[in-house]
């Protein structure tokens, strides 16, 4: 139990042993005293927070924000001492701001153990009690046997006992681990191979001892001891032996294994960086702007308390007849009474720090985030996916990336390899319904006809159907007719469900594309391999095979023919063919192959070589002696294979098309003009990925292309990184594109970390290949924590990807075909790469000037009411006495005015969404954070301080020396001493300031919906009708009754209103001025499109959508036109709007944008349904 709460709250120690000791199906030794080692149950943990953590974790989580913890201090002071004003001022607040975020926190992670419970509820069988039991996948132990099936996911990391083959093997793809769709064989021990049923393995004496648990994908080290007959027998165990978690069994039928790693020990969880909280650029500065706001809060409290005491000195001030002091108070500390007095002023102030602003922001990113999963333009209807937020806290980071780290596999591409064009003998063919056809023919030829095929085409298929190292798996179909030959084809169409596996995909490509023309390659049972052209059978015997290498980059395969003779059919990259080739049409297929590499397509040469029989027994005793040879091995096989491999006779060429996402290349094109650099780092070939790179335009055909590979040692890869460094800066004219790969890279970083990243950012693009996952997390940590700090975001779909997704600042999931485990781990997911354009662009935009404006006008609006406080306190002998009242206090930005801006930062757009698609390069104009840079924040607070004190001496100089005749009838002098009262005059300066912050917000607002009317002039409304309401009845509950008339008294003044209307004027006039000067003086990029923005978006104007009839007649047109002739809107000598695209349609309009349909386009009341 103890060992339980320790987990639960995270404190369970770690292993003390190097090693682990596992008992196969847990049968453990009965003598002697034996105490089992305890493992980590097969849970899968990616939520944050344990139903018993929640409560304390949560609160140090939101304690750690600036105002948050001041707050609570403020609170603390306010039940210890007596200040001016009530603790709830402070309390209420706090506590909401606290429920509210944890409320929205716990949601999130209620999701996460949501999805958690899935793969943790997963049904699983495992060996117990000599029966297959089904159980869920939390419950398996270490040391349990357990049963996979075919295309089943392994899930726990297993040692294989055995598979339904003879010879104990299994085939897995571990694409969602490292990105490689290629097959792997991994085999069992002899000894365990032989347990292929139940009872057997029930009856298995084994233990296995291995390491602990460690990251890396490619390393295990351990050993098996198996009990036959009373003798141990021990067999090593290495990587081969181990099947992963997240991997995926392919044609096998199923195996058996015993759980060596559950649960968080899996690698594929160590390679999940642990998950912290990731805090927005926006929230950094919130938390900047608050400790100056603290500053000046506490220069102000200073500043009072020494102001009071040097006042006081006076003598007719020391102790008035109103106020004398008791006899405690003559003898207390002046220390003490200096502090008190500081804390006093210091609550009396405190509303300069606005906690609402957390409250507001919170509220705003989570429900600003629904507008993500309802735009359909992120809505993949083949897969019926539609964009997951995961975390809401992340929305304004969106539009300050600058760094993309993207996987390649299934993010890019398709995962999908298909055959397109190949060149024989010099001729150029592409393939049509099912035929090859020549270049510049049609497809006339009948059906499985051989009429025209030549020898040549002829042979170069059957090299392409035979040499590979792919694999067949097949299904029976249900209908399958008694008797009927199991492969009977007709035109390459096979009556059997045949599906090919292979070690690379190009492979499978050309086998199925060969299959389609009618040259099939039907079975490989040992060293016989039997292929079928044109419904001929044919069996060929394998002699040898050269496997591919990344030296030679070619593979060959040594053949005897049914007519008894010898041949090699070869195939690799260009370079790694031609120069070897001595016959054949070379020049015409280097140039085919140049225009299929033009065209984005992975290209193949194809070669043969005929043996005679001397020259075919030389080169089997020299791959014999070659493979039997103890030392040196790698370097005699090299040798043997550079003598066989050469006098090829050139057949021809492969264009095998790796099939990109759907606007793939448009995506990145956009980014790019953005100002966001775009790197691909993925676990593939350094040939695959640099041919990608090409082909979705991450890498351009103009490109230099700098290479980092094969560095062996830290020297050699500094001199490279040197070599490249004065490469760039002699050719700084050209764009670079840097290619690295994982060995390199692990060097490059060791020592060099400077250099490396001096080369990677005068690169325009660079490509890391051959990548660990935790390597991943690394390059991207790298950039992050550069001096320049820049914003990341990492996008992938697989389990290897999700360090790299948790490190980074932003981590997008894409909806693949690879499991969920990037999903569940990101902060959005998307179906595909392509939607990320708009995430950026469009979203990312939004969120980020919305959320910008939101935190700079709260700090205006609160300067704007603390300040008329502080000036007031000169007035009142700093007597802290408050200017409002309390009810005012606690309600100004709880519902005054907090709606108005909260709806502007739901549907704030500046431009419209089409305009910011079309112009990637208006993302440059908010990137760095500029819009909550120190010189704007400096802006809005001085704005504020100036509005403050044009409300308060505005106030007292209209309202001071005046005469004023009240509703009554009665006349009041209203001197200096006797005005309306002190609560009088704090109304008027209250009632300025919320009249005031308020039109501000409108005229900081360029798209109008009838929300933003509703709250912005119902705000005013409310706040008048609460006045009235709250001065005009006597309230029993209340202690005093200060505000009682007062509010109706200000009203019936005639000057009230008078001031209330030139203050409101004095304050926002110059800003109105300055709005106009700067914007057609200095205009940035997004105001030059604002113009663009309104001819494109026909919607109805702000004035027309407050009064709009059917089908869209204003009810209210004449008001409308002269109201957007005075804002220049419309032209007068037009009878309606002439303006290009002005008529009563809606920016959803199926007519002028038929490709958005954003829920953020819609406008805000629909001609047609108005």
């Amino acid at each position: 139990m103890l060992r339980w709460i320790r987990q639960q709250l995270g404190f369970d120690p770690p292993h003390q042993s190097e090693t682990r000791t596992i008992y196969v199906a847990n049968r453990f030794p009965q003598h002697g005293h034996y105490i089992p080692q305890r493992f980590a149950d097969n849970r899968i943990i990616s939520s944050k927070y344990t139903i018993w953590n929640f409560v304390p974790k949560n609160l140090f989580e939101q304690f750690r924000r600036i105002a948050n913890f001041y707050f609570l201090i403020i609170f603390l002071v306010q039940l210890m001492i007596d200040t001016p004003t009530s603790p709830v001022t402070s309390g209420l607040p706090l506590f909401f701001v606290i429920t509210v975020t944890a409320i929205k926190q716990g949601y999130e992670d209620w999701l996460r153990h949501k999805a958690d419970n899935e793969v943790n509820g997963a049904p699983v069988y495992v060996v117990r009690s000599g029966s297959l039991v089904q159980t869920r996948s939390k419950n398996i132990r270490v040391g349990d046997i357990v049963r996979v099936a075919k295309d089943e996911t392994f899930p726990v990391d297993l040692v294989l006992l055995s598979s339904d083959r003879p010879d104990g093997t299994c085939h897995i793809t571990t694409a969602s681990l490292d990105g490689e769709t290629n097959l792997k064989t991994h085999y069992s021990v002899a000894e365990t191979s032989v347990c292929q049923s139940v009872s057997q393995l029930e009856s298995l004496q084994a233990v296995v001892e291995c390491q602990q648990p460690e990251a890396d994908l490619y390393r295990f080290v351990g050993r098996i001891t198996v009990t036959l007959l009373g003798e141990e027998i021990v067999r090593p165990l290495g990587p081969e032996n181990l099947l992963l978690r997240g991997a995926r069994l392919k044609n096998t039928k199923e195996i058996f294994g015993v759980a060596v790693y559950t649960g968080m020990e899996s690698k594929m969880a160590l390679n999940y960086k642990c998950k912290s909280q990731k805090r927005s650029a926006v929230e950094k500065s919130m938390n900047s702007f608050l400790i100056i706001y603290l500053g000046i809060l506490l220069s102000e409290a200073i500043l009072s308390t020494i102001l009071k005491y040097a006042w006081q000195n006076e003598e007719k001030w020391n102790e008035p007849f109103y106020n004398q002091k008791t006899e405690q108070e003559r003898n207390s500390s002046p220390i003490l009474k200096f502090i008190s007095d500081f804390l006093a002023f210091l609550v009396l102030y405190n509303f300069i720090i606005p906690i609402s602003l957390y409250v507001t922001v919170e509220m705003q990113k989570f429900l600003g985030s629904f507008f993500i999963g309802w735009d359909l333009d992120l809505y993949h209807e083949e897969s019926d996916q539609k964009a997951q937020v995961n975390t809401s806290d992340l929305n304004e980071e969106l539009g300050q990336v600058e760094y993309v780290f993207t996987d390649k596999t299934g993010t890019l591409t398709e995962n999908e390899m298909q055959f397109r064009e190949c060149s024989i003998n010099g001729t150029k063919y592409r393939e049509v319904n099912g035929k090859l056809v020549p270049e510049g023919l049609t497809d006339d030829s009948p059906d499985g006809s051989t009429a025209h095929m030549t020898g040549e085409e002829l042979l170069f298929l059957k090299a392409v159907a035979l040499c590979h190292t792919v694999q067949i798996s097949y299904d029976q179909p249900d209908c399958t007719v008694p008797g009927s030959d199991p492969f009977s084809h007709v035109n390459g169409f096979s009556a059997n469900h045949m599906e090919y596996y292979a070690s690379s995909p190009d492979e499978k490509a050309l086998v199925e594309a060969a299959k389609r023309i009618g040259v099939t390659f039907i079975s490989s049972n040992g060293d016989v391999v039997e292929i079928k052209t044109f419904g001929k059978a044919e069996k060929f015997k394998l002699l040898h095979v050269l496997e591919f290498d990344p030296n030679r980059r070619r593979m060959s395969v040594i053949l005897q023919t049914p007519s008894g003779g010898q041949i090699m059919f070869t195939k690799g990259a260009e370079s790694a063919i031609l120069p070897f080739a001595t016959s054949g049409e070379m020049e015409k297929t280097r140039l085919h192959v140049d225009e299929f590499a033009l065209k984005g397509l992975r290209t193949l040469v194809v070669a043969c070589r005929h043996f005679s029989p001397e020259q075919y027994t030389e080169v089997d005793r020299r791959l014999n002696a070659a493979r039997t040879a103890l030392q040196q091995r790698e370097d005699k096989l090299q040798e043997a294979f550079t003598f066989i491999e050469r006098d090829l006779e050139l057949l021809g060429a492969t264009g095998v098309e790796d099939k990109l996402q759907d606007k793939v290349q448009e995506t990145i094109e956009a980014l790019r003009l953005a100002g966001i650099k775009v790197w691909v780092l993925t676990g593939d070939k350094h040939e695959t990925a640099v041919s990608v790179s090409l082909s979705c335009g991450h890498f351009h055909r103009t490109m230099n292309i700098l290479e980092l590979l094969q560095q062996r040692s830290d020297n050699e890869c500094a001199e490279q990184l040197r070599r490249l460094a004065r490469r760039i800066k002699e050719d700084h004219v050209i764009q670079h594109g840097l290619v690295v790969d994982g060995a390199s890279l692990s060097l490059a970083l060791r020592e060099h970390e400077k250099l490396f990243m001096e080369v990677c950012k005068n690169c325009s693009a660079v490509l890391c290949c051959r990548m660990a996952p935790l390597q991943k997390a690394k390059v991207v940590r790298l950039i992050k924590t550069s001096p320049e700090k820049p914003i990341t975001l990492a996008v992938g779909d697989g389990a290897n990807d999700v360090s790299m997704i948790q490190e980074a600042h932003v981590g997008i999931g894409i909806m693949g075909k690879e499991g969920r485990q990037a999903v569940r781990n990101s902060d959005y997911a998307i179906a595909r790469f392509k939607f990320l354009a708009k995430l950026l662009l469009v979203h990312g935009h939004f969120y980020y000037i919305r959320i910008a404006t939101l935190v700079q006008y709260f700090f205006y609006k609160n300067v704007c009411f603390i300040t008329p406080q502080f000036l007031y306190q000169f007035f009142c002998l700093f007597s802290q006495q408050t200017l409002y009242d309390s009810v005012y206090l606690t309600l100004y930005n709880i519902c005054f005015t907090s709606l108005p801006i909260l709806v502007y930062s739901l549907f704030e757009q500046l431009v419209h969404p089409h305009v910011l698609q079309s112009k990637p390069a208006l993302y440059r104009d908010i990137s760095r954070n500029s819009m909550l840079s120190f010189r704007t924040f400096l802006y809005w607070t001085l704005l504020g301080f100036c509005h403050a004190f044009v409300f308060f001496f505005g106030s007292y100089i209209l309202m001071g020396e005046d005469t004023t005749l009240m509703g009554n009838g009665q006349i009041l002098r209203a001197s200096r001493q006797l005005m309306f009262g002190n609560w009088t005059f704090g109304t008027l300066v209250f009632t300025v300031m919320v009249i005031t912050v308020t039109l501000k917000l409108a005229l900081e607002t360029h798209f109008w919906t009838w929300m933003n009317h509703f709250v912005t002039w119902g705000s005013i409304a409310f706040y008048f009708i609460f006045s009235l309401f709250y001065g005009g009845i006597i309230w029993p509950f209340l202690h005093t009754q200060d505000m009682y008339f007062v509010f109706v008294q200000l009203l019936s003044s005639g000057s009230a209103w008078f001031a209330i209307i030139i203050i409101i004027i004095t304050c926002l006039f110059p800003d109105v001025v300055k709005k106009v000067f700067f914007r057609h003086l200095q205009p940035t990029n997004t105001q030059k499109s604002q113009p663009l923005s309104a001819s494109q978006a026909p919607a109805l104007s702000c004035v027309e959508s407050l009064c709009c009839y059917q089908h869209g007649q204003s009810g209210c047109s004449r008001l409308a036109r002269l109201l957007e002739q005075v804002t220049g809107q419309c032209q007068s000598s037009a009878p309606r709007c002439p303006n290009v695209g002005r008529h009563n349609r809606s920016w959803s309009d199926p007519e002028n944008f038929s490709n958005d349909r954003s829920i953020l386009t819609l406008s805000p009341i629909e001609a047609t349904h108005c």
